[in-house]
């Protein structure tokens, strides 16, 4: 079964069990998959499945933190929740282990030395984490540390 086929299958049965924050949630799924169809003009296969995915956990993310600043901790409790779902999609993220012994090795390998190299670093480092759920976030933050 693919990515869709599983997301709309159980949006199926969150309806049945009347659990309404997870139907809210992939809801919200399948409308993004549609308008990322639509966008595309064509099927998504699972790699484009998998970044739109990512992409909604990075938005839930950025809400979060605009929630926080402005004292709505139900906001907050909501998008984290949000999250909790879409992430089982998701696979497994990486570890800030692995983030930092990516880090590492991509400055080896690009030979970066100051601040300016993080591009480099950056472009070295998603590519070796390619397939493991990593937050660029965290990574851009490792790099940083590492070149500085």
């Amino acid at each position: 079964m693919s990515l869709s086929e599983q997301i709309i299958s159980d949006l199926t049965a969150s309806m049945k069990a009347q659990d309404a924050q997870r139907t809210s949630t992939l809801r919200m799924v399948k409308a993004a998959m549609m308008n990322r169809k639509i966008e595309k003009g064509s099927e998504l296969d699972e790699d484009e499945l998998q970044k739109l995915l990512r992409s909604l956990v990075k938005q839930r993310r950025d809400s979060i933190e605009q929630y926080e600043k402005a004292g709505r901790p139900e906001l907050v409790q909501k998008e984290q929740a949000e999250i909790a779902v879409i992430e089982t999609y998701l696979p497994q993220a990486a570890s800030a282990a692995e983030i930092e012994a990516a880090v590492t090795a991509a400055i080896a390998e690009t030979g970066a030395t100051t601040i300016k190299d993080m591009g480099k670093v950056m472009k070295a480092t998603q590519a070796a984490l390619a397939g493991k759920n990593a937050d660029g976030k965290v990574v851009a933050d490792t790099v940083k540390a590492k070149l500085t």
